[in-house]
């Protein structure tokens, strides 16, 4: 199976937590369609529709967003869009000065068989966002963002930690209970 991304980072994450399962992924870089919508569980399906209308085989994806409390959920299902433009920075001069820090993670991983139905799995992690950048490990908003319950950042801990908190890893175990009973393997 494929996993498409331009992202590395989530490459990583996600390989990683599939190899302890015994599966193996391929890392399909071909850039797709990805449309804007209110939620990130309507972003998918067409993004899957569209890789397997062009290569035929089972894809997966991963759409993930920021939901920060005090900007009413913003960066939200525009977080890649805004992490591109603005950064971590942008993020932390928005909230300069503001007490409400509360914040969470949802990521929302899809997958799809040729001539299959979409399957759909979310994870959710909630959290604060950080008072400066810290940390050098993970990627996008992960120097920011502190997991309910710790003190680091994501940016701190390593990749199998992250996996067993992140909304990212909780997206992918609920993903992978599903799995075998689509590709029939026990």
């Amino acid at each position: 199976m494929a996993f498409a991304t331009s992202n590395n980072g989530k490459f990583k994450e996600i390989s990683a937590q599939m190899a302890s399962h015994g599966y193996e992924l391929d890392h399909l870089k071909t850039p797709y369609p990805e449309i804007q919508a209110e939620s990130l569980e309507i972003t998918i399906i067409p993004g899957l529709q569209w890789l397997i209308s062009k290569f035929d085989r089972p894809v997966m994806i991963d759409d993930s967003g920021l939901f920060v409390d005090a900007l009413r959920g913003f960066p939200g299902v525009y977080s890649s869009y805004v992490f591109k433009t603005v950064g971590c920075k942008g993020i932390l001069d928005l909230m300069r000065d503001v007490s409400d820090r509360t914040a969470r993670f949802e990521c929302c991983i899809g997958y799809m068989e040729p001539g299959g139905e979409p399957l759909i799995t979310k994870g959710v992690a909630t959290g604060s966002i950080s008072e400066k950048m810290v940390g050098t490990g993970g990627f996008g908003y992960d120097p920011i963002f502190i997991h309910e319950g710790n003190t680091r950042t994501y940016a701190e801990i390593d990749i199998a930690e992250k996996n067993t908190i992140s909304h990212r890893g909780r997206a992918m175990a609920k993903f992978i209970e599903e799995l075998p009973k689509l590709i029939g393997r026990p």
